[in-house]
C-alpha cells in the first residue's frame, strides 16, 4: 500500500478539500458475521436508509497513534507487533461488552517502508484489529510536531504566541497538514465502517477536522469526540485563525467528551460567541442545536485500569523496590512528584514551594524528601529546555543550601522509569503533589492513591499489618483536569509559593484519622469510576445520541471545512411554488397571515420600512377581493401604520395581537387588559439595562422588551436567565407573562399570542358563513409557531367541514411545527410575488412583477 505524495494532500486544504474522488479501498474484506464476508457493507449514497442485517454492531477507536509496540527485527528482516497493555486505547475496551468487535484506526509509532505498508496493513488488522493510516513522513512531522505540538497544544493550554521566543505563530502550511492528515484518517475509516451499525469514536486534538470528513460522506454516522487535553475560554481560542473550521468539525459529531465542566463551558462559549449557537439543558444533558441536529456534550473525568495497575503492584519487583525505598528513606518523609518534563508541568514552581517550606520550617531539613520522577518529554523543543535548565539548577541549589553528605532533599529522577519501581516510589509517599499550571486530566493522583491501598504481598513487603487504615494525601493544582473530582485533597494554586508550600506542610503534619477519610473517600471514587466506567458511560451517551438518526430527513450543504448536515422531520420540505399557486387558483375565501421582521423585511436589515416591491405585492394581494391578508408582528402599532400606510386593504395586528384592525380605514380593536404591572417590571429591567452595556429597553403599548443582542453574549445571556427569573417572581400575581426569545426578554398581557390573531380570524371568517378553503402563514421566529399550532387546531375544530389547503411555512430550514419551509426573505417575496401574477383580477403592474419574480405558468 504505497503512500501518496504530499503535494496533493496540501490541496486537500482548499475549498474543495471534501469533494475530491475517495481513494479505491485497499483493505481486505472482513468477516463480520460467522460465515458472512461483507465488504464493509457500506452504501454509496451519503443519505442512504438502508439498513444492513448481516453486519453486527462494532465499535472503532480512532487515535492519533495505535495501541501497539513496533520493533524491527533487523536479523529476520520482518515487523514485530505486540499490544501496548498500558494504552488507554486498549484498556477502554473493559467497558464494552465481550461481543463487541473494537477496530483501531491509527498510526504507528514507527516509519514502514513502502514496500512492506501493505503487508503489515494484513497483519495488523488480522493479528489486532488495527488499521495503521501510514501518513507520509513529511507530512506527519508537519502535522504532529508542527500544528499538533507547537500550535494548539500550546494555545490549548493558554499559551499564546506573543512574540516569536514565546511559541510559533500560525503557518498556513501546518494548518494544511493537519487537515491532510486528518483526510488521510478519514479514508482509512471509510474502509472499514459499517456506517449504518458501528460506532465511531475519535479521540483527542490530533483529529478534531476528521468528523467533518465522515459526515460529509455519511451523513448519519454515528460519531463520538472525547478531548483530553483542556478546551481554552473563548478569550485565548479566538486567537486561532482556523478557529471556525475546528468548532465545526466537532459540531459534525454526535456527542462531544470533555474531563471537567469548565472545559466544556469555554466550548460551549466559543459555539456561543463565533458561531452564534445557545445551548440548553434537558433532563441532565447538555445539548447544542446544530442545524436541526442536536449535538450532545458529555462531561466524564476518564479513569485509570485497576485491573492493571494492581496487577503491577503485585509482582515481585515492586515489593523489592518498594522495601528498598522505604529502607533508603527510613526515617524520613517523603513526597512524590511524577510529570512528564514540559513547560506546563509546573515542576520548577513545585521545587521553589518545597525550598520555601524548608525555609520556613525549620525542623523539616534532614525530615523530608522530595522524590521527583521526570518522564521523557513527548515534544522537543527550547521550551523544553528552559523547562530542563531550571528544573536541575534550583535542585542543585536546595540540594547545595539544605543537604548534607548524608542527606539529599531533592533527589530528580530523570531516566527512564520502570512502572513497577513507579508504583513502588507511590506506594511508600505519605504525600504526592502535582502542581502543574495546566493539564488535560492527569491520572497521577488516581494511581498514587490506588498504590497507598496497597495489597497483602505489598503489606507484608512493607511491613504493615493487613488490618491497619491506609492513608494517602494529594496536594493538587485547580488547573487539572482530576482535581474537581478529588474532594479531599489540598487544592492550591501552583502560582502561589508560599501557599504551595503551607499546603505541603498541611498534608505531612496532618492527623492520622484525617488522612484516613481523605483516603478512603478518594479510594471509593477511583476503584468505581475507572477507565471501564469511563468508557461505557460514553458509549452508552453515544448510543442514546444517535437513535433518532433515521426518523429525520438528511442532507448536506456548505463548502469545504464549513459542511454541516441538515436534519428536519420527514414531512418538512420546501414549499414548492408550483403547489401553492395551484391551489391558490383553485380556491375562493383564502386566509394568509405575514410575519414582518424576518419574513418580509430581511432580519439583518438596518433599514426596517419595507420596500417599494414589498408594499406593491402586499398591495397587489391584499386588494384581491378573495384574499384576507393580515401582517401580524410584535412591533408597535405606530412604525407598522407608518411604514404600510400605502396598503389601503391590508389588514395589521400589532405587538403579537395585542392591537388589531381590518384595514386602514378601520378602527383599532384591543384586548381588555390590566397594565399596572409595567409599573413593577419597567424598573426591574432599568437595573439590568444599567448593569449590562450594550442592552436597552422596548417600551410598547401593551409589553416591555429588554434587548441584549448588542451586549457580550455570554453576559447578556446570564443577565436574560437572571432577569425572566426575578420578573417571573416580582410579577407572579399579576396578569402578564414573562418570555425569553431571541437576545431578549419579554413581558406581555396574558393570552396574548400571534395564534390568538389566526384564530380570530379564521373564526370570524367561519361565522361568516364563509370559511376558508386556503390557510397561508409564514414567519421566522418562536413567536410564529404560535401560528402555526393554531392555525392546525382552529381548521379542525368540529365547526369547519371542509378542510382547507393549509401551507404553514417557515423562514430558514430549521425545526419547526410548519410542513415547509422557505430559505430566506428572498424566497418569501419570490412566492408572494407568484401569487400576485397568479391573483385575478391581475396586478396593475404585472410587467414588473415579472420581471422581479418570474412568470408562472
Amino acid at each position: 500500500m504505497a503512500s501518496r505524495s504530499s503535494a496533493n494532500f496540501f490541496d486537500l486544504a482548499s475549498g474543495d478539500i471534501l469533494d475530491i474522488p475517495q481513494t479505491p479501498r485497499a483493505l481486505p474484506r472482513m468477516m463480520t458475521v460467522p460465515g458472512i464476508i461483507s465488504d464493509g457493507c457500506r452504501s454509496n449514497d451519503g443519505d442512504s436508509d438502508s439498513m444492513s442485517s448481516a453486519c453486527h454492531e462494532r465499535k472503532i477507536i480512532v487515535a492519533n497513534m495505535l495501541p501497539l509496540h513496533a520493533q524491527r527485527d533487523t536479523t529476520a528482516e520482518k515487523w514485530c507487533f505486540s499490544l501496548d497493555e498500558d494504552s488507554l486505547l486498549l484498556q477502554l475496551k473493559d467497558g464494552f461488552s465481550p461481543e463487541t468487535e473494537v477496530i483501531y484506526v491509527g498510526s504507528l509509532k514507527v516509519d514502514v517502508e513502502p514496500s512492506e505498508q501493505e503487508e503489515v496493513t494484513q497483519r495488523l488488522l488480522e493479528e489486532f484489529k488495527c488499521v495503521p493510516t501510514f501518513v507520509p513522513c513529511e507530512i506527519q512531522e508537519m502535522f504532529y510536531h508542527g500544528f499538533c505540538k507547537q500550535q494548539l497544544w500550546p494555545l490549548f493550554h493558554y499559551m499564546l504566541p506573543m512574540c516569536p521566543d514565546h511559541a510559533d505563530r500560525f503557518d498556513r502550511q501546518l494548518w494544511q497538514a493537519y487537515v491532510s492528515a486528518n483526510k488521510i484518517f478519514a479514508d482509512k475509516v471509510m474502509e472499514v465502517v459499517n456506517p449504518e451499525d458501528d460506532y465511531i469514536w475519535v479521540q483527542d486534538y490530533h483529529l478534531m477536522v476528521l468528523p467533518t470528513f465522515l459526515r460529509k460522506r455519511y451523513h448519519r454516522v454515528k460519531l463520538g469526540f472525547f478531548l483530553h487535553s483542556p478546551f481554552p475560554s473563548s478569550e485565548i481560542y479566538r486567537t486561532l485563525p482556523v478557529r471556525d473550521e475546528i468548532l465545526k468539525g466537532l459540531l459534525n459529531c454526535d456527542l462531544i467528551g470533555f474531563h471537567t465542566f469548565d472545559y466544556a463551558r469555554h466550548f460551549l462559549s466559543c459555539c456561543s460567541r463565533m458561531l452564534g449557537l445557545d445551548y440548553e439543558s434537558k433532563r441532565g444533558h447538555i445539548g447544542l442545536d446544530y442545524f436541526g441536529r442536536t449535538v450532545y456534550i458529555k462531561i466524564l473525568p476518564v479513569g485509570i485500569h485497576m485491573g492493571r495497575l494492581e496487577s503491577v503492584l503485585n509482582l515481585s519487583s515492586t515489593f523489592a523496590k518498594a522495601k528498598e525505598v522505604q529502607e533508603q528513606f527510613k526515617g524520613k518523609k517523603v513526597i512524590l512528584g511524577v510529570d512528564d518534563m514540559d513547560i506546563f508541568k509546573g515542576i520548577s514552581l513545585k521545587l521553589l514551594a518545597f525550598e520555601h517550606l524548608l525555609q520556613q520550617q525549620e525542623d523539616l531539613p534532614g525530615k523530608l524528601v522530595l522524590v521527583q520522577i521526570v518522564n521523557p518529554a513527548r515534544s522537543s523543543g527550547k521550551d523544553v529546555q528552559e523547562a530542563k535548565r531550571e528544573t536541575y539548577s534550583t535542585a542543585e541549589r536546595i540540594n547545595q543550601i539544605y543537604g548534607t553528605s548524608n542527606y539529599e532533599p531533592v533527589i530528580l529522577i530523570d531516566r527512564p522509569v520502570a512502572r513497577y519501581e513507579k508504583t513502588a516510589y507511590y506506594a511508600v509517599a505519605e504525600c504526592c503533589i502535582v502542581n502543574a499550571v495546566r493539564d488535560g486530566m492527569n491520572l497521577v493522583p488516581y494511581k498514587y492513591i490506588v498504590c497507598r491501598q496497597g495489597s497483602p504481598g505489598m503489606d507484608e513487603a512493607m511491613g504493615i499489618k493487613a488490618d491497619s487504615p491506609r492513608t494517602s494525601m494529594l496536594v493538587v493544582s485547580e488547573f487539572i483536569g482530576c482535581s474537581p473530582s478529588l474532594s479531599g485533597a489540598i487544592r492550591v494554586n501552583p502560582w502561589d509559593i508560599e501557599a504551595v508550600a503551607e499546603a505541603l506542610n498541611v498534608a505531612i503534619t496532618m492527623s492520622n484519622s484525617e488522612k484516613e477519610l481523605r483516603h478512603e473517600k478518594h479510594y471509593r471514587y477511583v476503584s468505581s469510576h475507572d477507565v471501564a466506567y469511563w468508557a461505557r458511560s460514553f458509549m452508552q451517551d453515544l448510543e442514546r445520541a444517535c437513535q433518532d438518526h433515521y426518523s429525520k430527513r438528511c442532507w448536506g450543504i456548505g463548502l469545504g471545512l464549513g459542511f454541516r448536515v441538515i436534519a428536519l422531520s420527514p414531512s418538512f420540505r420546501k414549499l414548492s411554488l408550483d403547489h401553492i399557486v395551484s391551489s391558490y387558483r383553485r380556491t375562493q375565501r383564502r386566509a394568509i397571515f405575514l410575519d414582518y421582521d424576518g419574513t418580509v423585511v430581511p432580519q439583518s436589515s438596518m433599514v426596517k420600512a419595507p420596500s417599494a416591491e414589498v408594499i406593491s405585492l402586499l398591495n397587489a394581494l391584499s386588494n384581491e377581493p378573495k384574499n384576507t391578508l393580515y401582517i401580524v408582528s410584535g412591533r408597535g402599532r405606530t412604525s407598522l401604520c407608518e411604514w404600510l400606510a400605502p396598503c389601503e386593504r391590508l389588514g395589521i395586528a400589532a405587538e403579537h395581537g395585542y392591537f388589531i384592525r381590518d384595514c386602514k380605514t378601520s378602527e383599532w380593536d384591543h384586548l381588555d387588559s390590566d397594565l399596572e404591572w409595567k409599573e413593577i417590571a419597567e424598573p426591574v429591567m432599568q437595573l439590568y439595562t444599567e448593569a449590562t452595556d450594550g442592552s436597552f429597553i422596548e417600551s410598547k403599548e401593551s409589553a416591555l422588551v429588554w434587548h441584549h443582542y448588542d451586549a457580550d453574549p455570554d453576559f447578556g445571556s446570564c443577565q436574560a436567565k437572571e432577569l425572566l427569573d426575578h420578573l417571573e417572581s416580582v410579577l407572579a400575581n399579576e396578569p402578564a407573562v414573562v418570555k425569553r426569545g431571541q437576545h431578549i426578554v419579554e413581558v406581555k398581557p396574558q393570552g396574548v399570542t400571534k395564534g390568538l390573531v389566526a384564530a380570530k380570524v379564521l373564526s370570524m371568517m367561519v361565522e361568516s358563513g364563509k370559511p376558508p378553503d386556503f390557510v397561508m402563514c409564514i414567519g421566522d421566529d418562536r413567536s410564529d409557531e404560535d401560528m402555526f399550532e393554531s392555525i392546525l387546531s382552529t381548521i379542525s375544530s368540529p365547526s369547519v367541514t371542509a378542510a382547507p389547503d393549509i401551507f404553514a411555512c417557515t423562514v430558514g430550514q430549521k425545526p419547526s411545527k410548519a410542513k415547509y419551509y422557505l430559505d430566506d426573505t428572498a424566497d418569501v417575496l419570490k412566492l408572494l410575488g407568484g401569487l400576485a401574477n397568479a391573483s385575478n383580477p391581475k396586478p396593475i403592474d404585472t410587467a414588473q412583477f415579472q420581471l422581479a419574480f418570474g412568470s408562472v405558468i
